[in-house]
């Protein structure tokens, strides 16, 4: 197979490799290494020699071939045998938003009817509204079909009062018995006759 190889330092893609093609690709390296050494010095404006540096060469230890190729190649054919698989891009998704005029679900229950004599009642209550609150309000003072007269007279104003009116004062309270008056003596005659002595006695000491 290396008889049919044409170009330099090529790679077959199947089976193994022979020894011209691992001695070329050697050849190549070199010339490669010191062609971009020249370069960089002739760019960097130094004519001294350039000493051309090699790169390492990993050789094999029982033929002395070099391996640099083998290994190159192993590497492309574990990339060629890796799986790949194409990811699908699916555009993006409309967004959804329940919205209550499409989902009914969403919406308040519905009130419930109002009953017969709930009707009577608002019904009753609209024509005393209409019929006779608002044209009392609207005509309190059209004195257009009416005759002058006289003015009506100022009346007292009522005020319920407390001190005059007994009705709106409060119940007086009911007496004590005789036991709970004997109980309130006991604690009063306690508090003037030993609390109140003792605690005046122990605020002086502490002063």
């Amino acid at each position: 197979m290396s008889d049919n190889v044409q170009s330099i330092g090529y790679l077959s893609h199947s089976g193994d490799f022979s020894l011209r093609n691992n001695r070329v690709l050697g050849d190549v390296t070199q010339l490669w290494s010191d062609a971009f050494a020249r370069a960089m010095a002739e760019q960097s404006g130094d004519d001294k020699a350039v000493a051309t540096t090699a790169f390492p060469e990993i050789l094999d230890q029982s033929t002395g071939e070099p391996i640099a190729g083998a290994q190159t190649l192993s590497k492309i054919v574990e990339q060629r045998a890796c799986p790949v698989t194409d990811t699908q891009v699916r555009p993006p998704e409309p967004l959804f938003l329940p919205i209550a005029e499409f989902e009914l679900d969403l919406l308040p229950p519905a009130a419930e009817p109002f009953s017969a004599m709930e009707l009577i009642e608002q019904q009753r209550n609209l024509e005393f509204d209409t019929e006779w609150v608002r044209p009392t309000v609207f005509h309190a003072y059209d004195d257009s079909g009416k005759s002058p007269s006289a003015a009506p007279r100022p009346r007292p104003l009522h005020l319920p009062i407390a001190e005059l009116e007994w009705d709106l004062a409060e119940k007086p309270a009911e007496p004590y018995d005789q036991a709970t008056l004997v109980s309130q003596q006991r604690a009063l005659d306690f508090d003037n006759g030993w609390a109140r002595p003792l605690i005046l006695q122990n605020l002086r000491q502490v002063a």
